[in-house]
């Protein structure tokens, strides 16, 4: 019985130069990074004149990080420069750590032509093969126009982190990073264990469903995931906060910022009186995780706070230690508190206009 025949396709050519050629001139070579957010949004054109010749600056708008490539071996120097900088031009630094033998190549140092055509091909492909995938993308970016930006952000990375010498080719390597990328904006606005977990019993659920053509019972979805009913039960939990989380925003139901009147006693009794700052009180509960209208999507505050408005809530009415509850998100102390602090300054302003 003869093997049957491998289909061979054509290698694929933008701007003249096939895929192979481009990645060849323009091998990734060994880098040195700086990894960090900022509270706001730094001025790049001033940023990277203050940096030594040959030292890039990117901005990753979707994690709002920003990554500073340099050198192999310039890993502390470039991180005390960073450092520096942002002191003395008054911008705080969350999460600064460098990173040595980062395998990295810079989108720009391909041919112009062949990057702008490979964007040009790739961009479509990837947003087809991301439409499964295109409800949990829009919790979190829910601008068409933004989702188009964002893939094509995905593509320039992916083109970034590409090894040619690995074997792969680089529609599949994409592939893969993609779905990786939609995991990670979850893992960034919900935190990483509970996202994590949510994902497995999705899965589950799905290949499950696709064998038997029905939902598995608790016990069968148990054994699936290897856990006690306990367990499950504990993490079905916590995905339901996570997916009440999600929606937190749409309790209040009014515009953040729009006039709350209250009648006085004279015109209404006391029971509507109640349900009236029940609501306010309800607003300022969603205020708290709501993100800050004046900031950019792609700072940290313009993102949901889901991470702070749970840190402060279990902290200080669920009975659990920070450090139980880092343990459980699987985020650090530090991280909660930055979080924390400002859900609970957004709260106790709501809570003064409520007292007004």
């Amino acid at each position: 019985m003869s093997e049957p025949q491998r289909r061979s396709h054509p290698p694929l050519v933008f701007g003249g130069i096939t895929e192979d050629e481009a990645w060849a001139s323009t091998p990734i070579t060994l880098r040195d990074r700086v990894h960090f957010r900022t509270e706001r949004e730094l001025p790049l054109g001033e940023f990277r004149q203050a940096l030594p010749a040959g030292v890039t600056v990117t901005l990753d708008e979707g994690e709002g990080l920003y990554r500073v490539d340099g050198d192999a071996g310039t890993a502390a120097t470039l991180s005390a420069l960073v450092k520096n900088w942002c002191a003395v031009h008054g911008h705080r630094t969350i999460g600064l750590r460098a990173e040595s033998g980062v395998r990295r190549r810079a989108p720009r140092d391909l041919p112009p032509q062949f990057l702008a055509d490979l964007c040009r091909h790739y961009g479509p492909v990837s947003l087809k093969r991301l439409q499964r995938n295109m409800s949990t993308i829009r919790l979190h970016i829910p601008d068409n126009d933004d989702v188009v930006q964002q893939v094509s952000e995905w593509v320039l990375k992916a083109v970034a982190q590409y090894d040619e010498t690995k074997g792969v080719p680089f529609g599949a390597f994409l592939a893969t990073q993609l779905s990786k990328w939609v995991h990670d904006l979850g893992r960034a606005a919900f935190g990483r264990t509970a996202t994590d977990t949510e994902n497995k019993q999705q899965k589950a659920i799905a290949a499950f469903v696709t064998e038997h053509q029905r939902r598995p019972t608790e016990r069968e979805l148990a054994e699936l995931l290897g856990q006690s009913v306990a367990v499950l039960r504990k993490n079905a939990q916590s995905v339901a906060t996570l997916n009440g989380l999600r929606n937190l925003q749409s309790l209040d139901g009014v515009p953040d910022g729009a006039d709350h009147l209250l009648p006085d006693t004279a015109q209404a009794p006391d029971e509507i009186l109640g349900e009236a700052e029940q609501t306010l009180l309800s607003h300022a509960l969603t205020a708290a995780c709501a993100p800050d209208v004046t900031a950019r999507p792609d700072q940290r505050a313009g993102q949901p706070n889901v991470l702070g408005w749970v840190t402060w809530y279990l902290t200080t009415w669920g009975g659990q230690t920070k450090t139980q509850l880092s343990a459980d998100l699987g985020t650090s102390v530090r991280n909660m508190n930055v979080h924390a602090d400002r859900a609970e300054r957004v709260l106790k302003d709501r809570l003064l206009e409520l007292a007004g």
